[in-house]
């Protein structure tokens, strides 16, 4: 299968990676030509860099791995270039600017998408470029679940066809992260820091399931396998931006999780879903 990465930083450089050792065929488009690299590991002779966005209309899938801030941008470059192929998200988060997640705006901008699916889990792009085993969520269309299948077979997928519950956990652990990297410098003890990541992780499914998220998402891997690798590491940039923000310090890097806790609130206080817990970290966090 000849397959199209969208986006070539360390996310879509590994699923690149990842997809040539399962026997694909992959160009990977990247807007200034460079990719990145990982200790130890040497990019597969297969795998082809390109800065010209129209080779993904030769693709017979795409996965999509831009940063949640550039997906819109992204897909508007290359609207012209599709022609049916199953597309996989592999973007986690929402929108900035608008809140809306990666499925939305594909949906807006190409509105003939009818096989698309989203991939999120516990995934350190680092160790899948290293092959380290990994288990995701993979949410969607059959078709778009075959082809997932198909290129990603050395990855553990997890099928479901819950697209809105898969990314509201994306966008949630992003948001829990953040509030647990805080509590792990400013709050009074372990216990504090427990009650806190409960209460806050049952408020984000509250608001899944009031968007129709069944609550079984929230147990996957999408969920709290994925709260698990960023909600208790300081490899996660959404829980060392929290700890940053406890000590007073410089973010570093882009923290998905301060957009997020936004944008979760704001979706609640639409559906009228409570979320005091949300609301009063966003308040401690001043964001």
């Amino acid at each position: 299968m000849k397959v199209g990465v969208i986006g070539a930083g360390a996310w879509g450089t590994a699923l690149a990676v990842v997809s040539c050792r399962g026997g694909a065929d992959v160009v990977m488009w990247s807007f200034d030509g460079q990719y990145a690299s990982f200790d130890g590991v040497k990019m597969p002779k297969k795998l082809r860099m390109t800065q010209d966005i129209s080779e993904m209309e030769k693709m017979d899938a795409w996965l999509v791995a831009t940063p949640a801030a550039f997906f819109r941008e992204t897909l508007l470059r290359a609207r012209d270039f599709y022609h049916g192929q199953p597309i996989i998200i592999c973007t986690k988060g929402a929108e900035p600017t608008t809140g809306e997640f990666m499925s939305e705006i594909l949906s807006d901008v190409l509105p003939k998408c009818k096989n698309f699916g989203v991939l999120s889990g516990p995934q350190f792009a680092a160790e899948v470029a290293r092959g380290v085993p990994t288990g995701s969520t993979l949410a969607g269309t059959k078709v778009a679940r075959k082809a997932g299948h198909e290129i990603l077979n050395k990855l553990y997928l997890s099928d479901s066809d819950d697209v809105i519950g898969v990314q509201m956990c994306g966008v949630g652990k992003n948001a829990v992260a953040l509030i647990c990297g805080y509590n792990f410098i400013a709050s009074n003890g372990e216990n504090e820091r427990a009650m806190i990541f409960t209460r806050a992780w049952n408020e984000v499914a509250a608001v899944g399931k009031k968007m129709g998220a069944k609550i079984e998402t929230f147990l996957d891997l999408c969920g709290i396998g994925d709260l698990f690798l960023s909600a208790t590491s300081e490899t996660s940039r959404n829980f060392a931006g929290g700890m940053a923000i406890a000590r007073g310090e410089a973010i570093v890097g882009t923290v998905e999780g301060i957009s997020a806790l936004r944008g979760i609130i704001s979706r609640a206080k639409a559906l009228k879903v409570p979320t005091p817990i949300l609301e009063q970290m966003r308040d401690k966090l001043k964001i």
